[in-house]
């Protein structure tokens, strides 16, 4: 370390506090998870340096780092933790193991003895290290470790995967989080006592960041350099030519460069790193060296002559070559060095490795990559690759990517003649083109990709064809070609002994039923579920759980829902299934709305679904946050139910059209304005009379029926809906109190003309917090000649003594929780301005001053847990 920094470690005595208390928690037993964040150069591993040489004690402390490369390593902090300890672990990370195996492996590791487990850099995480850190942050308290984990917060966009993971965790018990800020003007001035320098200016150019004002000092210039880059190469340039060709040499390897790496890099030059070292440029780690600080080591790399570069990164790519490396780091070293055999050998090598560990993003970059370079491709191979990355883009919510790769793959294999191969790839971009809702376009895909195999030898490509197309079919209520195609697939599936096109069928024949409401669906539902888990078809037990999931929120089944919801959130979560997650969220969402239980509605939309690139479920996201305001009477209810109209409608299916239209109709009744619903919902109640979606035809019936149009009922309709239509309020009130949805109950019972049924539905609703329907049932009270109906507050305002709004509320707990403004706004589907004017609201009725001192009003009041 430098002379500048050596011993001086300013304004982080709290951050060291803090962490000196989360470790005696640990010593009693828990286990803790601690997030630090901060800039580049912040000082975020000092930190964790110092604390562990003053406080560790006798723990065993393991440090992994995630890669700066191009495209990183699957594991890449837990494969150098599982090189120091061997074992499970390590065996896991080398065979490419899933997310919740190696999970499984590093917690027994951690449990094995005291240890401070470091992992830096998580801004450069693989999506296999962020789905262990997810699941870690749920299972910590267990472990009886101490997990430093260090982040730039600073570089993370709304929708970067780091950010979700970190948001999922925000509420886990055991993970804390700190946020470094730089140093003030004055911890400037005292690094900086006995150097010759305008400190002001110091600290003007460098923000205050550590690293920057070191580096600075370092070099030993009387004027400060306008840039950081400048400072780092003025130090450098005070070694000899061969030190300085050895930091040539180390900076292209990053994120360290082992001892024989470094013999082959640089050869006898390799003598001069203890110059190197000495400078504090570089510091020895573990058999290798390494950079002190990743913006010195990219300050040199981008000094260094592109002739040099692809020389060093050719002399890397040999050597690592012949020691057997992890095939993305060579695929990073090969394209670096313009190899392109060696990039067509290793990044779809690369690329197969980061599938089966569940990092699809980081096998999309390999396959990417490999295409960069496939002007020697032979037709075929292009072909596979493309339709190998239009599945990973597939599973990570990237449709429009996924459509154009399978398309292209579809063109190379029409001109090869390549019938079976074409009609499977139609096969798999009729997939895609669904679930990234481009429905007519999948249906006359799917329907392509069976005509044309058809044509060819009866085998797997076609049952899965039938497969698809019955699927298809399903959701857009073409429910006799979903059980004509579906049959016809069963059959070939089970006349050849193909598992996984058995479990679509009957998943998909189940759920036709079950909407048809024919109780045997479920048994084929749970079948295909069984023969999946049985086959370890893990996209194909995913998708059984979404589908129970789905029919449980469609036939407000919540036997069902018990049952497989939370197993199913928790087994596509672990296994990295992030589009099956984002479902089982959205449609638990939707079941918590319908069973009244409207703020954990909301709390159970997780931010992951903001991304614009999951339409679908994100329109049910939209339907659950527009009834929740609409009922509680809150604004901002119609940009929700609008966008999910525009969504739906773009869908063109009507399981997301139909819960639309009905959410929309409801508003528009509980804003006085029925005479808007039948435009709304002419048009989705004939498709789903025309479906035979019971549930969806009653609901829109119903609706319509209130906004005081008159008409005969559908001809197939569920029975608590079926009840209302037939004017039978109270059994209608009873059998949705039976079903367990009590504003359904509640609204029921205000169809009817009765004192007492009206008094019953106006005491639930205001017990829900429904203030506008609650207002239309004690009208209609008055008009009936009822006085002395009480008024006041909305119930939610009298229910705490700040006489806060829910929505303020709700803001104050996600501020007590420590989201900035932005994320708040994320989390609530509004605009930060929005979220401002809330915040300020909060202060000026709490008399705070800060957001601390708001959170911890709050605390006190009763209003916010104590986080």
């Amino acid at each position: 370390m430098s002379t500048v920094t050596a011993g001086m470690l300013l304004e982080r005595e709290p951050f060291l506090g803090s962490l000196r208390e989360t470790l005696s928690e640990v010593e009693d037993g828990a286990g803790r998870l601690v997030l630090i964040a901060g800039e580049a150069g912040v000082g975020k591993t000092a930190l964790i340096r110092r604390f562990w040489t003053d406080a560790a004690g006798g723990r065993r402390v393991l440090e992994g780092a995630c890669d700066a490369l191009f495209t990183p390593r699957p594991f890449a902090p837990l494969a150098d933790v599982a090189a120091e300890t061997g074992g499970a672990l390590a065996e896991l990370i080398a065979r490419d193991a899933r997310p919740y195996e190696v999970l499984g492996a590093l917690v027994e590791e951690l449990r094995r003895e005291p240890t401070v487990l470091v992992l830096e850099d998580l801004h450069w995480a693989d999506e296999a290290t962020l789905d262990v850190l997810r699941l870690l942050g749920r299972r910590i308290e267990g472990t009886g470790a101490l997990v430093l984990a260090t982040l730039r917060d600073d570089e993370l966009h709304a929708a970067h995967p780091l950010r979700i993971a970190v948001g999922g965790l925000a509420a886990a018990p055991g993970v804390e989080r700190h946020h470094l800020p730089p140093l003030s003007l004055d911890a400037v001035r005292e690094l900086a006592a006995a150097y010759d320098v305008d400190t002001e200016q110091l600290f003007e150019r460098t923000g205050g960041n550590p690293f920057f004002v070191t580096e600075v000092l370092a070099a030993g210039e009387r004027e400060v350099p306008p840039t950081v880059r400048d400072a780092v190469l003025a130090r450098a340039s005070r070694l000899g030519p061969e030190a300085r060709r050895l930091l040539d040499a180390v900076s292209v390897v990053p994120p360290r460069a082992e001892l024989g790496l470094l013999e082959a890099l640089a050869g006898p030059e390799a003598e001069h790193l203890d110059d190197c070292l000495a400078s504090g440029i570089l510091i020895a780690d573990a058999g290798a060296v390494a950079f002190r600080h990743e913006l010195a080591r990219i300050a040199i790399e981008e000094s260094i002559g592109p002739l040099e570069q692809v020389a060093l990164h050719r002399a890397a790519l040999s050597a690592l070559r012949e020691a057997g490396a992890d095939t993305a780091r060579l695929a990073h070293h090969a394209e670096a060095a313009g190899d392109v055999e060696a990039v067509l050998d290793f990044a779809p090598a690369a690329a197969a490795s980061a599938a089966a560990a569940g990092a699809h993003r980081e096998a999309i970059c390999q396959y990417e990559r490999a295409l960069r370079f496939g002007g020697r491709l032979s037709p075929d191979r292009r072909a596979g690759l493309l339709e190998l990355g239009g599945h990973e883009y597939y599973l990570v919510d990237r449709f429009d990517e996924g459509v154009k790769w399978l398309e292209a793959a579809i063109a190379i294999r029409n001109a090869s003649g390549d019938r079976l191969r074409e009609g499977d790839a139609l096969r798999q971009l009729s997939s895609v083109q669904r679930c990234g809702a481009l429905t007519a376009e999948g249906a006359e895909t799917g329907r392509q990709a069976v005509a044309l195999l058809e044509k060819c030898p009866p085998g797997r490509e076609l049952a899965a064809a039938y497969a698809n197309l019955a699927m298809v079919a399903l959701n857009v209520h073409d429910l006799d070609t979903a059980t004509s195609a579906g049959e016809r697939g069963l059959e070939l599936a089970e006349e050849f002994g193909y598992t996984e096109f058995v479990v679509h069928t009957l998943n998909t024949l189940g759920t036709r039923e079950l909407i048809e409401g024919r109780a045997e669906g479920r048994e084929k539902l749970e079948r295909s579920l069984r023969l999946a888990q049985e086959a370890g078809l893990e996209e194909h037990i995913g998708r059984a759980y979404i589908h129970l999931a789905d029919v449980a929120q469609r036939n407000r089944d919540y036997e069902l829902a018990d049952l497989y919801i939370g197993p199913g959130t928790e087994y596509c979560s672990e296994r990295g299934l992030d589009l099956w997650v984002r479902y089982m969220h959205v449609y638990n969402a939707r079941i918590e709305l319908d069973r009244g239980r409207w703020g954990e509605a909301i709390e159970a939309t997780p931010a992951s679904v903001v991304n614009p690139g999951t339409p679908l479920p994100r329109i049910v996201a939209l339907v659950v946050l527009g009834l929740v305001r609409a009922r509680r009477g809150e604004p901002d209810q119609w940009p929700a139910l609008d966008e999910a109209a525009q969504l739906s409608a773009d869908s063109g299916e009507l399981q997301w059209v139909a819960p639309v239209a009905a959410a929309r109709a409801e508003a528009l009744w509980l804003a006085g304005r029925p005479d808007a619903v039948g435009a709304d919902t002419e048009e989705a109640l004939r498709n789903a009379v025309r479906g035979r979606a019971l549930w969806w035809a009653g609901e829109l019936a119903c609706w319509r029926r209130r906004a005081g149009i008159e008409e005969d009922p559908p001809p197939l309709v569920a029975e608590p809906w079926a009840l209302e239509l037939e004017g039978d309020w109270k059994r209608a009130g009873e059998r949705w109190a039976e079903i367990g949805c009590p504003y359904e109950a509640a609204l029921a019972l205000a169809g009817a003309g009765e004192e007492n049924a009206l008094r019953l539905a106006l005491d639930d609703l205001r017990r829900l917090g429904a203030t506008p329907a609650a207002s239309l049932v004690a009208r209609r009270l008055r008009e009936l000649g009822v006085r002395g109906l009480p008024r006041g507050p909305r119930r939610a305002t009298r229910a705490n003594p700040a006489g806060l709004t829910a929505r303020e509320l709700q803001v104050l707990n996600l501020v007590a929780g420590g989201l900035r403004n932005s994320e708040i706004a994320d989390r609530l589907f509004v605009s930060q301005r929005t979220v401002d004017h809330h915040v300020s609201a909060i202060l000026r009725k709490l008399g705070a001053r800060s957001r601390a001192e708001a959170s911890a009003e709050a605390v006190r009041l009763g209003l916010a847990q104590d986080r």
